[in-house]
């Protein structure tokens, strides 16, 4: 079988803390996710990630894995060590038999290091019914890391944080906006995870797809958070997280300020010297408005015409005056250009 170098997968050195291991687990692990990465070999990267995960962050597990000495030779073929070899992986019936889901799915290297430790656990009352590897996915995924004793709480963070474009239309509107979003949670088909789910393939976690309806306060500013109350994560006793929508004003025709919009207005070198009347989209409808001769640059404020202030009325439209050079010009137009720079 192939030797499988644990420190080389989550790409730690070999006196590596736990707290390291820790974080270099949960980084690539987050990377390598089937629910987020969609690449051929994202799935198998996972599963060597957590069996990695699951030797390493376990002290007795490690030590037997760091006792293979000169067999440290990753990729190569690998032989266990003396009094490995004499365990019966396959037999049935006594206290150590078990099958491929006691060991939650692992590697044959793995089955050949540590059956004995999950013929143990198998044997046991159920107080460890958890395939480890259904643990350091929860554990990633901030769900919590599974209790080591049913009486010890678990610490979840079932909150979610998503960024939320709006735009000045989203804000004028005063219509609940639909929001979809992904949210990572505990399969209910099997909840410890391991072994085949034909709903989460064995990771004990799903991806659901969900939708509400948000009312936006008026006057909300940027990067302001809306709190949306039990529209979080679940945790397995039912607990509930809520979704924060970090606010992004963001619009192509707008310049959003509090209640105040600025929208750029282009004119033509002519009718900035001569004046005119130009008509403008706003929110509230079109409207024409009048270009003081001689105009060169500047602002013209016009009142009521942005967005809704929670006392009541509208805030202002700003129209940012533009002189544009039309993009095609005929040559009697370039001959006119021509005379009035000689007259400059």
């Amino acid at each position: 079988m192939q030797y499988k170098d644990y420190y080389e997968i989550l790409g730690v050195k070999r006196e590596a803390t736990g707290a390291e291991i820790k974080s270099a687990y949960r980084k690539l692990a987050r990377k390598f996710h089937p629910d987020v990465n969609k690449t051929k070999d994202a799935e198998q990267k996972f599963k060597d990630l957590n069996e990695a995960y699951e030797v390493l962050s376990d002290k007795t597990k490690r030590q037997r894995y760091d006792s293979l000495g000169a067999n440290w030779q990753g990729g190569s073929d690998f032989t266990p060590p003396p009094g490995y070899e004499h365990f019966n992986f396959n037999q049935r019936g006594g206290a150590q038999s078990f099958g491929f889901d006691d060991l939650g799915g692992f590697s044959d290297f793995f089955s050949s290091l540590f059956g004995d430790m999950g013929a143990k656990h198998s044997s046991q009352a159920g107080s460890h019914q958890k395939s480890s590897r259904g643990e350091s996915f929860y554990e990633n995924l901030n769900f919590g890391q599974a209790p080591k004793q049913a009486s010890q709480p678990q610490s979840i963070d079932l909150d979610i944080t998503q960024n939320l474009n709006i735009s000045a239309k989203d804000l004028f509107s005063k219509k609940p906006i639909p929001i979809r979003f992904k949210v990572m949670e505990k399969c209910p088909h099997c909840p410890q995870g391991g072994g085949f789910c034909p709903h989460c393939g064995g990771t004990g976690i799903i991806s659901e797809q969900k939708s509400v309806n948000v009312k936006l306060p008026l006057e909300v500013k940027e990067g302001q958070k809306i709190r949306l109350k039990g529209e979080g994560k679940t945790d397995n006793r039912g607990h509930k997280g809520d979704l924060y929508l970090k606010i992004n004003l963001k619009d192509t025709e707008y310049q959003i300020d509090g209640i105040n919009l600025t929208k750029e207005v282009e004119v033509t070198p002519a009718q900035a010297v001569l004046g005119c009347k130009k008509d403008i989209k706003t929110l509230h409808g079109n409207i024409g408005i009048k270009i003081p001769a001689g105009t060169s640059s500047g602002t013209l404020r016009l009142k009521s015409l942005g967005l809704p202030k929670k006392e009541g009325g509208y805030g202002d439209l700003n129209a940012k005056i533009k002189i544009v050079i039309p993009k095609k010009l005929s040559d009697k137009e370039i001959d006119l250009y021509k005379k009035l720079a000689d007259l400059e």
